[in-house]
């Protein structure tokens, strides 16, 4: 019986391999389509973003983006929202279209782009599931499987917010190129094959603490991605506010994107979201850690981390909520708070040793 559990085991293992350079092949398609999409959603006009920039422009609301169908007549594949404040409190500026551009085409790739990444998602999920059966425990002992879980809840947190009809679709293509790049690692220098956890993991702890965790890192990036995205943008709109005139491929790119201010917005309500459960995480890890060794902190590099990061993201709240930061110096120190959490998810576990160094690289 013991031999064919192994078996088992074994082949589930062997399954959640699989599984997971398939999720790889349709994450891939779903990156030409994404760029296909933005191809197709090109635009000769380009001055919408410029002529936004105006005062009587300002003052008009955004019409509904239509597209011209093959019978003749239009159709409307999107109502922008005309922002009534921008980040600096100076420019009051509509959404662009989105990568599609407001063409027929363009959006019809983009569906398409989606439904993969909709089908590469649930082929990932599959995956770190199997993962999970093939060592009877939470797939979360090593690096390997944190990767894995941490790709697919990003993926799932982008569709959630798809499927709350929220105007994300501009972030696919960034999504789908990050998930290749984190999976491509995984399987390359991160890849541990199926074993037992140390004892000191063997808790319920570990499903309350590390899930929470992943997700927490997996909503921030995405939170860090809109400020990416942001400080591109209004470098963008203050050159044509300034009279300059961006370049083709930049134009073609930036203006389909939503407003400044909506992207400072999207990346300061993520963060603010989801910034309590990570102060969950942290306290859930210190009541595990009381359980584990008998102490509830022992300024373990992976602790000391996850409070420099905490410290970070509450700065940045803190900076918004009271000294009234807004714009760059927010984006900036959004994207410092991640990088803390990136060398905590990475660098702590590769690199430096302590109670937390479960990597298995």
């Amino acid at each position: 019986m013991t031999l064919l559990a192994a078996a088992t085991n074994e082949s589930l293992a062997d399954l959640s391999n699989k599984l997971v350079y398939a999720s790889m092949a349709v994450y891939m398609l779903a990156f030409f389509a994404h760029i296909t999409e933005w191809v197709f959603g090109s635009r000769s006009k380009v001055g919408r973003t410029a002529a936004a920039l105006t005062p009587a422009a300002a003052a008009a609301s955004a019409p509904a983006v239509q597209v011209r169908t093959k019978g003749g007549g239009t159709a409307v594949l999107d109502k922008p929202k005309v922002v009534t404040r921008a980040a600096s409190g100076a420019r009051d500026v509509p959404d662009g279209p989105g990568a599609a551009g407001g063409t027929e085409k363009g959006d019809l790739y983009g569906r398409i782009a989606v439904s993969l990444t909709v089908l590469g998602f649930l082929i990932e999920a599959s995956g770190v599931v199997s993962r999970a059966l093939s060592v009877e425990r939470a797939p979360w002992g090593n690096m390997y499987e944190f990767n894995l879980t941490f790709s697919t809840v990003a993926v799932g947190a982008y569709l959630a917010l798809l499927a709350l009809k929220k105007n994300v679709r501009w972030l696919g293509l960034i999504l789908v190129t990050s998930v290749l790049l984190d999976l491509g690692i995984a399987t390359t220098w991160l890849y541990t094959a199926s074993d037992q956890l140390v004892p000191a993991l063997h808790s319920y702890w570990l499903w309350i603490h590390v899930s929470t965790a992943i997700f927490c890192g997996a909503v921030f990036y995405i939170g860090a991605a809109g400020a990416v995205l942001y400080l591109f943008r209004d470098s963008y709109e203050s050159d044509l506010e300034a009279g300059k005139t961006p370049g083709r491929f930049r134009t073609s790119v930036l203006e389909r994107m939503p407003s400044a201010a909506t992207l400072d917005k999207f990346s300061y309500r993520i963060n603010a979201a989801v910034f309590p459960l990570w102060t969950f995480t942290i306290v859930a890890g210190a009541i595990w850690a009381g359980d584990a060794w008998g102490r509830y902190w022992g300024w373990d590099p992976k602790e000391v981390w996850s409070f420099v990061t905490w410290v970070a993201y509450a700065c940045y709240l803190h900076a918004r909520a009271t000294a009234g930061w807004k714009g760059r110096k927010a984006a900036y120190l959004a994207l410092f708070a991640f990088a803390c959490w990136i060398w905590n998810y990475y660098g702590v576990n590769i690199l430096l040793s302590g109670k937390h160094s479960y990597a298995g690289v």
